[in-house]
């Protein structure tokens, strides 16, 4: 992997990246809370192949990012329904975390994905997201099967992301990543709970009509929200890069 664009390092440009130096590329501020979004688009702007899964456009050195980004975070933060689409599992650890993040399933109708529900031995807790307006029975059912403690809800009719992630580092979970999909990434930037996106572009051209990476309402609308370049890489003609969102 080699860098494009490193403003800490302007003489950068063109040095290979070492493993750990990759590690630490993606390394999270060490104190306060943060919030990163890891996101991957088409060339052509479609966060999912043809089979609707982000899965599909991955390319291995996303996949290797992806993981460092897995292992620095506290949390991660997905939607009910992209656990259901993606097959999420709780988090497993690894060499370089062996204390796994808890995966957080944001979800409006309290429903718990199956992913949350049947933990494998060794991986990280689970927590559920909701809000008010899932109703007591939705409520109890996923407290039955979670516990009391990691069902939080957060807003009423709606889920409130800004309060959920004040209780998430309430826990002392404060390096969250959210991962998605386009709806809940829109959601927490208009919230103004995004402080970083991790985009990577594969070289792919796939067409038809699929969802570009943000999704919901027009941010900010007209001028959007601005977002800073911080690091940019590239392998085998994927790009990736880390964008500071500007509050």
């Amino acid at each position: 992997m080699r860098i494009l664009l490193d403003p800490r390092r302007p003489a950068s440009p063109g040095a290979t990246v070492s493993a750990t130096e990759l590690v630490d590329l993606y390394a999270p501020p060490p104190r306060g809370r943060w919030v990163r979004a890891n996101m991957v688009s088409t060339v052509d702007g479609s966060a999912t192949g043809a089979d609707g899964r982000s899965g599909s456009v991955n390319t291995r050195a996303d996949h290797r990012v992806f993981g460092i980004l897995r292992d620095h975070a506290d949390a991660v933060l997905a939607g009910a329904g992209t656990m259901r689409n993606e097959g999420y599992r709780r988090v497993a650890p690894t060499r370089r975390s062996p204390v796994p993040a808890t995966l957080v399933a944001v979800t409006r109708s309290g429903r718990v994905p199956e992913g949350l529900r049947t933990p494998a031995e060794g991986r990280g807790p689970g927590v559920l997201v909701t809000c008010a307006a899932a109703g007591e029975q939705a409520l109890a059912r996923a407290r039955s099967v979670l516990g009391e403690e990691s069902v939080l809800v957060c807003g009423d009719d709606e889920v409130d992301l800004a309060a959920a992630v004040d209780r998430l580092a309430e826990r002392g979970l404060r390096h969250v990543l959210v991962e998605g999909g386009p709806s809940l990434l829109g959601s927490a930037l208009a919230a103004g709970v995004v402080d970083e996106m991790a985009v990577t572009i594969a070289p792919l051209v796939v067409g038809g009509d699929g969802p570009r990476i943000v999704g919901g309402a027009p941010l900010a609308a007209p001028e959007g929200v601005t977002a800073t370049p911080r690091l940019l890489l590239t392998e085998a003609g994927t790009l990736l890069g880390l964008w500071r969102i500007e509050h």
